[in-house]
């Protein structure tokens, strides 16, 4: 696993104040190295991009929020019946609150977690909202690939390698809520399920419309 011994990766600085080092250890500790690796990638693809497009952006609250946005499908956080997503925006909202974060603030970093996987919608919100969608996308399916400059993409894989992420990323998401499949419905994660489980249907709303209880 790679270790941040540079503050400093691609011009963009690393938080290094005890609430961001504390979040970095929890996440080394509860999740893999391609997750930490992951996360890493993504919030230097998200503050580069913030950076470069003059957006204003709590850089802590950013980077908090990316060490969080996997989490929730580690064995430590995971429940047995939320989206992958909510776990991980709780265990944020949980771990701010000992730090006596503001409520706008608990609040800002539960949406950017909860919706970093809403593309359509996450863009229009906050900074740190669109910012981290922007990141995870970026690095996951490579949207957004060639705004970003080879030498910021070379430098940042040299501090945090993908791990063969494209052979990995399916089962590791997989893993996350493999025991709660019901909470795809609605969201991309479902397609992970048809992927890897034999015999999993995915939910149709337009059967849900038509087999819905009402008499008309």
């Amino acid at each position: 696993m790679s270790t941040i011994s540079c503050k400093t990766i691609a011009r963009i600085q690393i938080p290094d104040s005890s609430m961001a080092a504390q979040a970095t250890e929890l996440l080394r500790e509860y999740g893999s190295d391609l997750l930490y690796n992951h996360s890493m990638r993504t919030y230097l693809f998200a503050a580069l991009n913030g950076q470069e497009n003059k957006v204003g952006f709590d850089t802590e609250l950013l980077y908090i929020s990316t060490m969080f946005h996997d989490l929730g499908l580690t064995a430590h956080y995971r429940s047995s019946d939320k989206r992958f997503e909510v776990d991980g925006a709780n265990a944020a909202r949980d771990f701010l609150r000992g730090y006596g974060v503001s409520p706008q603030s608990l609040q800002l970093v539960w949406d950017a977690i909860a919706l970093h996987t809403s593309p359509g919608i996450a863009e229009y919100k906050e900074p740190e909202v669109a910012l981290l969608n922007y990141g995870a996308a970026l690095d996951v399916v490579g949207k957004g690939y060639d705004q970003v400059a080879t030498e910021d993409r070379e430098e940042i894989l040299r501090h945090f390698p993908r791990m063969g992420l494209k052979k990995n990323m399916i089962a590791t998401f997989y893993e996350g809520f493999k025991h709660k499949p019901h909470t795809t419905y609605g969201n991309m994660n479902a397609d992970i399920c048809r992927c890897m489980l034999p015999g999993f249907v995915k939910p149709d709303f337009c059967e849900a419309i038509l087999q819905s209880p009402w008499l008309e």
